[in-house]
């Protein structure tokens, strides 16, 4: 059996599902060690692995992406948080490597300096991706600005326009920082993300089709192995849940600071004389002044299998962990993304009709209503979308291409 070193950003959004490739990697025998963010440390030491936290410098460059005035700022912001970062992690890892000596290396996508290191030190790896990884794949819309497949010349003719507008803008704040640490490590620059992520022997993708296009393809080293769903917490419904005798319609932000709290002071307008009952997690903070109202329930966290089992319909940030999970359940979701690959997951979520899309600025309680109800006749769609994450094996197949590409065994 193997020890397997994983490493993860500083977003709960990305430890959780990482994690749940990680618990069958464990039951299969092998030893997990991992460096994540300092408050999910507990949570992974409970599922049985050796876990640490990463440089505290990482975690004090904040996602400050929601300081974006429009979704390309929104965007380049982003990044260059995740360049500042790459440097600390670069080291991190390779101090990681060096306590733990382990057999092989499993990378979050966003830690950029970890990867490099990963690249060029001469042990086995793989990345692993809780989002929409921005590949390039034909027919498929560059990433990150959600936009819908468009067929034929005129489709091929915007996403080249996106691409040299807006991509290679966000681009020119991702490679310089990139390109600049690879030269510390002695390793050629590269071209693009698509040429950067694809240095990985193997890319597990959470996600599957129909969710992704089922054009998608990706080529040989990239697998789709499904949302890869972690629900940590105690197992049993919290009390109070039993006191509620309505359908429930789950209303989500974001962990990471973001201005998405108004999605659910609206939600709780939206739904207050509607036959439901609001449970609205905000793993950010609650915050000053927001009333549960007669219908509502208001959490910080609470796990959210046992609200999904009674669920008719999630509202979400557009978070691809939260998203997924409600949909792996077949339950439809109702997507108001404000930033990130929030735009990403909401135009799938409208592809699929696996639920609907409302655009943060168009934000109201009448017209959340209204695509909520919509989203509640989709459940064909949500259905469709969890038996396609089934097909892909999920963790299982993941681990076993784990163990077959970067182990060597199986």
């Amino acid at each position: 059996m193997a020890t397997i070193l994983a490493y993860t950003s500083p977003a709960m959004g990305h430890m959780l599902p990482i994690s749940a490739l990680l618990c069958e990697l464990a039951r299969r025998g092998h030893t997990v060690v991992l460096r994540t963010l300092s408050s999910c440390v507990p949570i992974a030491r409970g599922l049985g692995f050796y876990a640490d936290a990463i440089d505290p410098r990482i975690e004090e460059i904040e996602l400050d992406d929601w300081k974006g005035t429009n979704q390309r700022r929104a965007l380049e912001l982003g990044v260059a948080v995740f360049a500042r970062r790459a440097p600390y992690e670069a080291a991190d890892l390779a101090d990681a490597v060096a306590e733990a000596h382990p057999d092989a290396v499993l990378v979050d996508v966003n830690c950029w300096g970890a990867l490099s290191v990963a690249e060029v030190g001469g042990l086995p790896w793989a990345c692993f991706a809780p989002y929409t990884p921005p590949l390039r794949a034909s027919g498929v819309p560059p990433f990150g600005l959600g936009l819908r497949p468009l067929p034929g010349v005129a489709g091929r003719l915007r996403d080249a326009a996106a691409r040299a507008v807006v991509i290679r803008s966000v681009e020119g704040v991702m490679l310089p920082p990139i390109n600049t640490l690879r030269a510390r490590l002695a390793v050629g620059p590269v071209a693009t993300m698509d040429e950067f992520l694809r240095r990985a022997p193997l890319l597990l993708v959470a996600s599957g089709t129909p969710f992704q296009s089922p054009q998608t393809d990706w080529g040989e080293t990239v697998a789709m192995i499904g949302p890869c769903v972690l629900d940590p917490g105690p197992s049993a419904a919290p009390d109070w849940l039993s006191a509620i005798d309505r359908p429930i319609v789950l209303v989500t932000t974001s962990s990471e600071k973001q201005a998405d709290d108004t999605l659910v002071r609206t939600a709780i307008a939206a739904l207050a004389d509607e036959p439901v009952h609001t449970v609205a997690t905000l793993p950010a903070g609650l915050p000053d002044g927001l009333a549960a109202g007669a219908n509502a329930t208001l959490c910080r966290q609470v796990p959210h299998g046992a609200l999904l089992d009674r669920a008719v319909c999630a509202v979400t940030h557009g978070g691809m962990g939260v998203t997924q999970k409600a949909l792996d359940r077949a339950v439809p979701v109702c997507v108001v993304p404000y930033g990130r690959d929030q735009f990403e997951v909401a135009r799938r979520v409208e592809v699929a009709r696996c639920g609907t899309r409302l655009p943060a600025k168009k934000l109201a309680p009448a017209r959340l209503r209204a695509k909520v109800r919509e989203a509640m006749t989709m459940t064909d769609g949500a259905q469709r979308v969890a038996a396609g994450f089934a097909a892909t094996g999920g963790t299982v197949r993941g681990a076993e291409l784990f163990e077959q590409r970067v182990l060597g065994s199986g």
